[in-house]
């Protein structure tokens, strides 16, 4: 839009689709049309349109248990929803992740499970399509379901013919139109989506776990406290809820079979857990006020320290950054973040042609077997890294910016080169590996000469 900006090394290969972006993208270009293309409007307007939406979900997600079993379970159900921690976490995120889990929940209220008069299977299709189009690993948590639906389905050949195929179709069609417009080319991104992370796994260039991962650490630490009463409801709720339950463990079950695991993978499960959960709650009989308290409380706790303290650096660093652009030395800064890849929203918070630079990691995808991407160079030894790189002190960036446990090791270079803190900035309580607790803005001192 702004002619400006950094394309990760994704969009290079064709693995990501340009639907979902181009949502965000007609949010700016309005505010762009009416000139109001404010940094911190375009920083929020993308977190209050994801914030909407969730609140629409959850919402969706209380008439959808009223409707299969009565008001109290609904109740109990949407008190679980907006209590979960993760929740609260990630639902204003502008993360895939994020649209798929509510994307789930609008297509599970048009879903024909038992007893439903809501079904509609050309909503929940089109739902699940759309879901597929923004994440391809969408579909994995609907197979059991519309595997479910096909075989109780009396006019399976009508659901095929007049709901799967021309929803579909559309769905395929539009994306791989829009893809065709920005790309150039005709991609089909969902392919080489799965290509990459199934076929070839190359995930695992951005770290592997245990196969076991996800049942002793990812679900347990995304339901938190709701565990033991996921446990419970899981029991008690009756037969025709089987389907969720199969549909939370093969999820966790194919996400366990790629070795590449983040927790955020299986935030789509989230919304069946926390209808067992609820379902628990609604059968407890003595318990349930203090059941109720323990939830709220527990949950509040890492919900506000996930959501406000922990690793806020990131985004702490933006606003320092971002006053650059409003400095007449605008055009002779240059940023370079001395940090693990992706550690910033970059641009997306910088609304301003500043030069910057980050340390890159793409994954070698020649299958070249000695390859080892820039900031792992860079960690093995920073001293000498800076130092070959920066040669000449016409090349020097204005701005270093760095996590703490970077400092010591490269202090030698800061001085020579005549670089002085500014600002310190909180970023963690947890520092691990090459992420410390606080971030460091160096800038260096144009009076300096060599």
């Amino acid at each position: 839009i702004n002619n400006y900006g950094h394309l990760t090394w994704e969009w290079a290969h064709g693995l990501r689709s340009y639907s979902y972006p181009l949502i965000f993208a007609s949010i700016y270009k309005a505010l762009q049309l009416v000139a109001k293309d404010d940094v911190q409007l375009l920083i929020w307007v993308p977190r209050l349109a994801q914030a909407v939406l969730a609140a629409f979900a959850d919402v969706k997600l209380y008439s959808l248990v009223r409707h299969l079993e009565n008001a109290e379970t609904a109740k109990w159900v949407y008190f679980c929803q907006l209590c979960s921690w993760f929740t609260w976490y990630s639902c204003t995120r502008t993360l895939t992740n994020t649209t798929e889990t509510l994307l789930t929940i609008f297509a599970l209220s048009y879903y024909p499970i038992k007893g439903s008069k809501m079904g509609s299977s050309c909503k929940y299709l089109a739902l699940i399509a759309l879901a597929i189009v923004i994440r391809p690993t969408a579909v994995i948590p609907w197979i059991p379901l519309v595997l479910s639906h096909f075989l109780q389905e009396q006019r399976k050949a009508d659901l095929v013919l007049h709901s799967c195929i021309p929803v579909g179709l559309v769905t395929i069609g539009t994306s791989l139109i829009i893809d065709r417009v920005f790309f150039g080319e005709w991609v089909l991104v969902q392919l080489n989506f799965l290509k990459f992370n199934v076929l070839q796994n190359f995930g695992t260039f951005y770290g592997s776990h245990p196969w076991h991962w996800y049942f002793t650490q990812g679900l347990p630490v995304i339901l938190g406290t709701h565990l033991p009463f996921f446990i419970h409801g899981c029991v008690l709720a009756p037969k025709r809820y089987r389907i969720f339950l199969m549909t939370v463990i093969w999820t966790v079950l194919v996400y366990s079979m790629l070795s590449h695991k983040e927790f955020r993978f299986i935030y789509p499960v989230l919304p069946f857990c926390m209808f067992f959960c609820g379902y628990s709650l609604k059968h407890l009989k003595a318990w349930k006020k203090s059941a109720a308290s323990f939830l709220l409380l527990s949950n509040l706790v890492p919900a506000l320290y996930a959501g406000l303290i922990h690793q806020r650096g990131s985004l702490d660093v933006m606003s320092h950054i971002q006053q650059l652009c409003n400095n007449s030395y605008q055009s002779q800064a240059y940023v370079f973040f001395m940090m693990p890849c992706h550690s910033t929203p970059f641009y997306s918070h910088v609304h301003c042609p500043l030069k910057m630079r980050f340390l890159q990691c793409p994954p070698d995808l020649t299958g070249n077997e000695s390859y080892i991407d820039e900031a792992d160079v860079f960690y093995s030894n920073p001293l000498g890294w800076l130092n070959k790189e920066f040669y000449n002190d016409t090349l020097l960036p204005s701005h270093l910016i760095f996590f703490s446990v970077l400092e010591q090791e490269i202090s030698s270079f800061l001085a020579l080169r005549g670089y002085k803190k500014t600002a310190t900035v909180f970023h963690t309580h947890i520092p691990q590996g090459r992420v410390g607790s606080h971030i460091y803005i160096y800038r260096k001192n144009t009076e300096v000469n060599h």
